[in-house]
C-alpha cells in the first residue's frame, strides 16, 4: 500500500495548480480574438496569438501571415485555417529533406485540423464560410455592408484557436 504524506499531497496540489494556470493561459487565446482581429487579418490573428508558443515574436508572426487573409486574397482557404497551418507547422513541422515520417506527421495533423474545422463550419473556403467572394470589388463591398467580418469571421478564428489549444 502506498502512503502519501504531505510532500506527495503538496506536490499534487502544486502540479494541479500549474495545470490550471497553464489551461487558463491557453484558454485566453480564443478570448483575445476580438481584440486582435480588428487590427489584423484572420491569419495574422491566429499566428500572432500563438507566436510565443511557437518561438516567434509577434512582429515576425504578423509579417509572415500578412498575405494569407481574405482566403489568400482570393477568398479560397480561410485565413484562420492557413494561420492554423502555420502554427501546426511551427510546432510539429519537419525541416530536413529526408524525413518522410516527420512529413507524414505534419500532413496528418493538417488533415486532422481540417476535419475538426469542417465538422463545425462545413468548409475551409472563405467565400463559402462568409457567403461572399471578397476577391471581387462587388463581393468585398457586399461583405462589408453585411458586416460579415464583424459577425462571422471572429467565430472562425475562435474555432481555429480552440482546436489548436485543445488538440495541437
Amino acid at each position: 500500500m502506498l502512503v502519501c504524506g504531505m510532500t506527495c499531497h503538496g506536490r499534487f496540489i502544486r502540479d494541479f495548480q500549474l495545470i490550471a494556470i497553464f489551461k487558463l493561459k491557453m484558454a485566453k487565446k480564443s478570448t483575445l480574438v476580438q481584440e486582435q482581429f480588428f487590427k489584423f487579418n484572420c491569419a495574422q490573428t491566429v499566428l500572432s496569438l500563438f507566436a510565443k508558443d511557437v518561438g516567434l515574436d509577434e512582429t515576425t508572426a504578423l509579417i509572415i501571415a500578412s498575405g494569407f487573409g481574405g482566403g489568400m486574397a482570393c477568398a479560397e482557404t480561410c485565413g484562420a485555417v492557413t494561420g492554423s497551418y502555420m502554427v501546426i507547422g511551427m510546432k510539429h513541422g519537419h525541416f530536413t529533406p529526408n524525413d518522410p515520417e516527420a512529413k507524414a506527421l505534419t500532413k496528418m495533423l493538417i488533415r486532422s485540423f481540417n476535419e475538426k474545422f469542417k465538422a463545425i463550419h462545413g468548409t475551409l473556403v472563405c467565400k463559402e464560410l462568409i457567403g461572399f467572394d471578397i476577391s471581387t470589388p462587388e463581393g468585398n463591398a457586399a461583405a462589408h455592408k453585411e458586416e460579415v467580418f464583424d459577425k462571422k469571421c471572429p467565430a472562425f478564428i475562435q474555432t481555429a484557436c480552440d482546436i489548436l489549444e485543445e488538440e495541437f
